[in-house]
């Protein structure tokens, strides 16, 4: 029986590596790609938050609570559901619906308010103390974020982007069921549909690999850069 069993849902030779290096290319393209902008866009929309929590006037409440329902909206709509509704714009503006880069879209409206919470929380963190004594001396808006606020909440910032991308990876797989290729789209279509159990193991195997790998350098990072 256990022959039998292993006969079943453990076939090597259905294994093609071509297909499996491809597939992994897409998804680290997907999640990296993905991940840029997410950066750029969460670390401005978080940086914004905290500026508009800092002061307590009617309008900055007003822009507070408007940008937070967007961001809140976006981040509670599942993925899945995300990519569904972003076909239009997606179409209009890669001109498909298909491949890793129309998962681009998705992913980032997906994920970037997911990171400016985090950054918003990271800046929240850092003593408001530092940042009054820099006021005080004179320091500009600009000069308070590129000197105090990001260099101090730095650790805090490399760890919510990489339990970000983190994030990511488990969304390129479940968009890999709508044809935006990657380990996701190999899993579904050559694994589940084609009943090859050995494809969907793998595939699996393989998005933990990477999962892993970024958590592991991430921390690294985080040691690093944490002088605590």
């Amino acid at each position: 029986m256990d022959k039998t069993f292993l006969e079943t849902y453990f076939n090597w030779e259905e294994i093609q590596p071509e297909a499996f290096v491809q597939a992994t290319k897409e998804t680290l393209y997907m999640t990296f790609v993905s991940t840029i902008f997410v950066a750029i866009i969460g670390l401005i929309v978080g940086l914004l938050l905290f500026q508009l929590s800092r002061k307590k006037t009617p309008l900055n409440r007003f822009f507070y609570g408007v940008v937070s329902i967007i961001s809140n909206t976006f981040r509670s709509i599942p993925f899945i559901i995300l990519i569904i509704l972003l076909f239009p714009v997606t179409k209009a503006v890669i001109g498909t619906m298909l491949g890793p880069t129309a998962a681009l879209p998705a992913l980032i409206l997906s994920a970037a308010p997911f990171f400016a919470r985090l950054v918003d929380i990271a800046f929240r963190e850092v003593d408001q103390g530092v940042i009054e004594a820099s006021e005080a001396m004179g320091a500009t808006q600009l000069q308070i974020i590129y000197k105090v606020l990001i260099p101090e909440s730095l650790p805090a910032l490399v760890s919510g982007i990489t339990v970000t991308t983190i994030t990511m990876i488990g969304f390129t797989a479940m968009a890999g069921a709508i044809g935006s290729g990657g380990l996701g789209t190999l899993a579904y279509q050559a694994g589940f549909m084609g009943n090859k159990y050995t494809i969907i193991m793998l595939s699996t195997v393989l998005i933990l690999v990477l999962v892993f790998l970024i958590q592991a350098l991430g921390d690294l990072i985080v040691k690093q850069l944490d002088k605590r």
